[in-house]
């Protein structure tokens, strides 16, 4: 199994990465908090990994922090929790707020998230208490300067990371919508529009 990988930054299309090993390309999905921390393209970058094989194709997720990959491998043990939706959970909500959701029972929190329903997160609320119980808030490394030019497509690439994290088309639009994207980079707009899902 492969756990890690360090390499070149070749691509970078949220959730999608390219990571250039050896002049191998590794092809590799990453929630958005992992997005935010990322190096331009073109420079090295370490990301732990958890590989998924089924029989028709061999799937890697990979992750800024131990403590970020730890919990998405606690979310997919999940009944009906996959990792795509793992991916989208770690993407719309912080580890440490998804715990104060479950120490809460506060299901209300998750059902925001796209892709979650209230059965669902009455589920998640269930099965992951125990896990959760001494669970250590997510050490982060400090992202860099977000004063990054703009590209003509950082808009449309919000949308499209949107609709691959579970959001309906036209909902994509309408978060995307309300961000003041003037200045932003595709991740920011990404996240400011997560953050307005969740308000």
């Amino acid at each position: 199994m492969i756990g890690r990988l360090r390499g070149v930054l070749a691509e970078k299309h949220p959730p999608q990465l390219l990571i250039d090993v050896a002049g191998v390309g590794y092809e590799v999905e990453a929630p958005m908090s992992t997005f935010y921390q990322l190096p331009e393209a073109g420079q090295e970058l370490t990301l732990l990994t958890h590989m998924v094989v089924r029989e028709d194709a061999q799937l890697l997720y990979g992750f800024a922090s131990e403590s970020e990959r730890l919990f998405f491998r606690t979310l997919i043990k999940v009944n009906g929790v996959g990792p795509k939706l793992g991916l989208t959970i770690l993407s719309g909500i912080s580890a440490d707020e998804f715990a104060r959701a479950v120490q809460d029972n506060d299901s209300a929190a998750l059902v925001r998230l796209p892709g979650i329903g209230k059965k669902t997160a009455e589920r998640l609320i269930v099965e992951m208490r125990d896990r959760l119980g001494d669970w250590q808030p997510v050490a982060t490394l400090q992202p860099g300067s977000e004063s990054v030019i703009v590209k003509a497509n950082a808009v449309q690439d919000a949308v499209s990371a949107l609709i691959a994290l579970g959001y309906k088309p036209p909902e994509a639009s309408r978060l995307v919508g309300q961000v003041d994207t003037d200045g932003l980079a595709s991740e920011m707009i990404i996240k400011a529009a997560l953050k307005i899902s969740v308000t």
